[in-house]
C-alpha cells in the first residue's frame, strides 16, 4: 500500500508515473479495493497540491528569464482558465493536461481548500473508474 501512495503522489506530479496500473496491479493480487482508492486518492491528491504550492511558488520569478512561461504564454493561460475557472480542475486526472492545470491553480492562488475540493472529487473519481474497470475486465486475468 505504501508503494501505490508513493507511486500515485509521484504520479501527479509534473514527473511520470503510472499509477492505474499499479493499483489494478495490487488489486489483482486481493487487496482491499477501499483501501486502494483511499490510498492512490490521497497519495495523487498530495501530489496535486504538490503541485499547487508549486505554481504558487513560482508565478514570483515570472519576470526572470528562464521561467518556463513566457509572458504571452501566461497570459493566454490565465485568459484560459479565468475562462473555465477551477472547475477544469475536474479533469485534473487526465494525462498530460491534468498536472499543469494543477500548477495552474496556484499560478493563479486559488484558494488552498478550493484547489483541494476539486483535486480530490477528480482524483477520487478517477480511482473509482480505475477499480471498476478492473472489476469487470481484469478480474477473468487476475485468476
Amino acid at each position: 500500500m505504501l508503494s501505490l501512495f508513493w507511486v500515485a503522489l509521484v504520479s501527479a506530479t509534473l514527473l511520470p508515473g503510472g499509477s492505474e496500473v499499479w493499483l489494478a496491479r495490487l488489486w489483482c493480487v486481493g487487496e482491499s479495493p477501499l483501501a486502494l482508492w483511499w490510498v492512490a486518492t490521497l497519495g495523487n491528491t498530495l501530489g496535486s497540491m504538490i503541485n499547487v504550492a508549486l505554481g504558487r511558488y513560482a508565478r514570483q520569478f515570472q519576470d526572470r528569464r528562464w521561467f518556463p512561461a513566457s509572458p504571452r504564454g501566461l497570459a493566454r493561460a490565465e485568459g484560459w482558465y479565468h475562462r473555465f475557472g477551477e472547475l477544469s480542475l475536474l479533469i485534473s486526472w487526465a494525462p498530460v493536461i491534468g498536472d499543469p492545470l494543477t500548477v495552474l491553480a496556484g499560478v493563479f492562488r486559488l484558494p488552498w481548500w478550493r484547489a483541494l475540493a476539486w483535486i480530490l472529487v477528480a482524483k477520487g473519481t478517477r480511482y473509482a473508474v480505475v477499480l471498476l474497470l478492473a472489476h469487470y475486465w481484469l478480474a477473468p486475468l487476475c485468476q
